[in-house]
């Protein structure tokens, strides 16, 4: 029972490289083997170490998985890196609640934030530090590194949203980000016919 108690967070943030500390936490890390079909040229991913850390995640969630009314607080952190001439990137996920909403915020770092709608619309925004992204509802989104340090950006969801990562998978973006005359460009991905 807590009436009355003074006690402590069980996390901490640091503020500085916005790493997490405590035992809710959740880390989670993406190399380059499990990003599998996720970068358009094939021949230049075979050829990176399957082993080279691309983005790391870590999360806290003080409520049960589906719990409607609570709040999820996460950190990704993705690595400078590219895969031909594509820029290492998150995989990308709608929310299952598709209609639930998030906000993003950049905390070090240079990149851009790839959206795309159920249309299959797809901008971005330039992330940096202290940017401030509310993605909607429908809206299907994804984390990409253009600068050559680590791109930190946190975020808060619902803790009823979930992740859908397959529908991404399956069909991927309209667009994708590449590195075009040393700028990042957005890229048709459609096949025309």
């Amino acid at each position: 029972m807590k009436h009355m108690k003074i006690t402590k967070s069980p996390v901490g943030l640091d503020l500085i490289n916005y790493h997490m500390e405590g035992d809710p936490i959740i880390n989670q890390t993406r190399k380059i083997k499990d990003l599998t079909g996720v970068f358009r040229d094939k021949t230049a991913f075979d050829l990176m170490d399957p082993e080279k850390l691309a983005y790391t995640v870590q999360s806290w969630l003080p409520v049960p998985d589906g719990t409607p009314g609570g709040l999820f607080f996460g950190v990704s952190t993705i690595m400078p890196g590219k895969v031909g001439s594509e820029y290492f990137m998150t995989k990308g996920h709608f929310h299952e609640k598709s209609d639930r909403a998030e906000f993003y915020w950049g905390v070090k770092g240079c990149g851009m934030l790839v959206l795309m709608d159920r249309e299959r619309n797809t901008w971005a925004e330039e992330v940096h530090t202290g940017s401030l992204h509310y993605i909607g509802g429908e809206i299907a989104h994804r984390l990409v590194n253009t600068g050559d340090e680590n791109l930190v950006v946190g975020a808060c969801w619902p803790s009823d949203a979930g992740h859908d990562y397959a529908e991404i998978a399956m069909n991927g973006f309209s667009a994708r980000l590449l590195e075009v005359e040393g700028e990042p460009r957005l890229v048709n991905n459609e096949s025309k016919g």
